[in-house]
């Protein structure tokens, strides 16, 4: 109960736990987030000119990237008051390239603003971000934005809050006209109606509901009461004895309600035309959760793995959790944090469990976007910014030494796509490198490996998209041009059959000659068994010192391949015969000799290219399993496995397909799906390449 969370605070501190919001914007991509996060911050006091992103002037899309597209990439922190209240306010991109950003965003947010466009109501996106912010257990608001747009619906996308996400959508504000009418909205438990009198939405006017709202709002009312009666004993025994709760009643539930996730209020907006959105700040304020209503923290013991408890307030023992790392040109690495307990001061000696070693926080920063203002502390249920940690990542807990706990960490997806990239000039190799390693600090869905096999450095990512922006990235901020490919496909060679190579290895050059004689046997063997060399030889034939450099030599022409210059795997050599020469024979020359058999041998018994399998986890809307299998199919792939009776109507696929036919499926995956279906996939085996694609690989070779 509320009542009994005893929660101390510092005298130091000017807003109180329970006046604290930490809340995101989400949303699918062109619903309004930023648009809107612009408004708050405008109503706020922040900004004293809204900024457009279509002009490119919005505060919280900083990146030169982003201002360009129109299109959120990375999320922006700010904080804001409104009404005695502290916001911390997080706006999050929505394109799905980009989805590791509000994974981590809604790891350290209590509450989030859950963003549908009017017209398009729930976008595949508005199904991702949902699933994350339930499987964060975060209590969510929806704001239908762009009521002035043309086709747009409210009743149609509280619908389909209902259908599409599983959701109870309570709305508790009605749109007043919709299209270039919408002027305003209607608050359901105030009965009253807010109209909008100027452009900058400065003059709201509080009226009476207009006489053709007045059945429609009571019936909204009722439903909400309804809604609540499911979920809320209180309110379930006054609507059973046929009375109608209080309004302070219904609000108590209704923010208990959504606290615990069991319904989902709806406001409406137009944050380009200005409307709706101080309303929409209040149920912000009254209906999401203060870091006192996430009670408990849990954690573990490093050392036990046992679970520990912690509870929200400033004279509990430190810890926070860093859930992004940033660079800044001005100031180094920002390490953006939550604190969870206690107070962080500059100056002050942290402990990192993972690593277990002390850091030290350096400056500690209160951000707006991009831009910062230096603070000395940072208290419990705030999010700041600190310079000067040094082996840190993203997903740490950073806290007291004599009290350590490890706070729950943050799970990324798997980079779906890569390219091959190299410096234009072998100057700025080094530059390439050190710039690649930092983004690849900043963002845990972007790596970054040497390829031993072809040499290439492959750069993986998200997305085509994301990968773009990483390389733009490289030429702006880190001054250094690549050039980029598709990467190697790391095929294999497998023999057909057995043979037998007598292979004589003679020079004569007018002084000491070279002489190397060796007979094998080749063998081909299962799959996985690796490279297996037995000497046979009797008699000494070849002397015991002459053994490994032949074995040497058949390694090394295995190594190099023989039919396209891939390695050769899975065979047994046995060595069975051979004869030397007591002056012209040496190491070198049985180590050739030993490469030439092998050679011999594996052309006499015939090769075969092998390419690796991926197996390929699809999750899509059942709608689009059709296409999908397909789009497989077309891909030399094969279904192991369906399951179409899954929950929440997606359905779930495992197959194998070759990795030389999954390059773009990225791309194509989100265009079967509308950018519903996700995939992860990861190496299964190797498996013989039809004869056509093998000619061509030889060819190309």
């Amino acid at each position: 109960m509320e009542k009994e969370k005893v929660f101390s605070e510092s005298p130091d501190r000017k807003i109180s736990l329970r006046e604290t919001r930490n809340i995101g914007i989400m949303a699918h991509i062109d619903a309004g987030k930023t648009t809107l996060s612009e408004r708050v911050l405008f109503y706020c006091g922040l900004s004293h000119k809204i900024g457009e992103t279509h002009e490119g002037t919005a505060t919280m899309d900083w990146m030169e990237q982003e201002r360009e597209r129109g299109i959120t990439i990375t999320s922006a922190a700010t904080t804001a008051m409104w009404k005695g209240h502290r916001i911390n306010l997080i706006d999050t991109p929505g394109h799905v390239d980009f989805t590791a950003e509000v994974e981590r965003s809604l790891r350290v947010l209590d509450g989030a603003v859950a963003v549908f466009c009017s017209v398009g109501k729930v976008q595949p996106q508005s199904e991702t971000v949902w699933r994350q912010a339930q499987k964060h257990g975060v209590p969510i608001i929806a704001c239908i934005n762009k009521m002035d747009r043309t086709g747009a619906d409210f009743y149609g996308a509280v619908e389909e809050i209902h259908t599409k996400l599983g959701a109870t959508a309570v709305p508790i504000m009605l749109p007043i006209g919709s299209e270039n009418d919408f002027v305003g909205v209607v608050d359901v438990l105030a009965n009253k109606a807010y109209v909008y009198k100027d452009d900058a939405g400065l003059q709201m006017v509080e009226e009476d509901v207009p006489s053709n709202m007045v059945e429609k709002r009571e019936q909204w009312f009722r439903h909400l009461v309804e809604c609540l009666a499911e979920v809320d004993e209180e309110i379930m025994e006054i609507f059973l004895a046929d009375e109608m709760p209080s309004v302070d009643q219904i609000r108590v539930a209704l923010r208990k309600a959504t606290l615990a996730s069991a319904v989902v209020p709806v406001c409406c907006c137009s944050a380009f035309k200005n409307k709706g959105v101080q309303k929409l700040l209040d149920s912000v304020v009254e209906y999401l959760p203060s870091p006192v209503d996430v009670w408990e923290i849990k954690g573990s013991d490093p050392v036990s793995g046992e679970e520990i408890v912690r509870h929200a307030g400033d004279m509990q023992p430190f810890s926070a959790l860093v859930f992004k790392i940033m660079s800044d040109p001005f100031v180094g690495k920002l390490y953006f944090f939550r604190v969870y307990s206690g107070i962080a001061a500059q100056g002050m000696s942290v402990y990192n469990p993972r690593t277990g070693k002390r850091e030290r926080l350096g400056r500690l920063l209160q951000m707006h976007s991009n831009q910062r203002s230096e603070i000395k502390e940072v208290f419990s249920g705030d999010i700041a910014a600190a310079v000067g940690l040094k082996n840190v990542t993203t997903g740490d807990t950073i806290c007291l030494e004599e009290h350590p706990i490890v706070l729950e960490s943050m799970t990324f997806p798997e980079p779906v796509i890569s390219v091959a990239v190299e410096p234009k000039t072998t100057a700025e190799r080094d530059k390439l490198s050190k710039g690649l390693i930092a983004l690849a600090e900043e963002d845990p869905t972007f790596t970054v490996r040497s390829d031993e096999e072809t040499g290439q450095t492959i750069i993986a990512g998200m997305g085509e998209l994301h990968l773009e922006i990483i390389l733009d990235r490289l030429i702006r901020e880190f001054k250094v041009e690549c050039n980029t490919g598709a990467p190697q496909v790391a095929y294999r060679e497998a023999l057909l059959g057995s043979a037998e190579s007598n292979m004589k290895f003679v020079r004569q050059s007018g002084g000491r000659g070279q002489y190397g004689h060796v007979v094998i046997n080749l063998m081909p063997l299962e799959r996985g068994a690796g490279v297996v060399i037995e000497n046979k030889v009797v008699g000494g034939n070849i002397p015991k010192e002459y053994i490994k450099p032949t074995e040497a030599g058949i390694r090394e022409a295995a190594q190099s391949g023989i039919l396209a210059g891939y390695p050769l795997i899975d065979f047994k050599v046995e060595i069975i015969d051979g004869s030397y020469h007591p002056v012209d024979s040496s190491e070198m020359t049985f180590k050739v000799a030993g490469s030439m058999a092998l050679k011999e041998a594996a052309k006499k018994a015939g090769l075969a290219l092998l390419e690796p399998i991926m197996r390929v986890d699809l999750t899509t809307p059942g709608e689009n399993m059709g296409d999908l299998i397909g789009d497989i199919t077309s891909r030399r792939g094969s279904i192991v496995e369906m399951n179409a009776n899954t929950t929440d109507a997606f359905s779930k696929l495992t197959a194998q397909i070759p990795l030389s036919e999954l390059f773009g499926y990225a791309t194509a995956i989100r265009s079967l799906s509308r950018g519903r279906a996700s995939y992860s996939m990861e190496p299964s085996h190797f498996e013989k390449v039809p004869k056509q694609v093998q000619d061509k690989v030889v060819e190309n070779k």
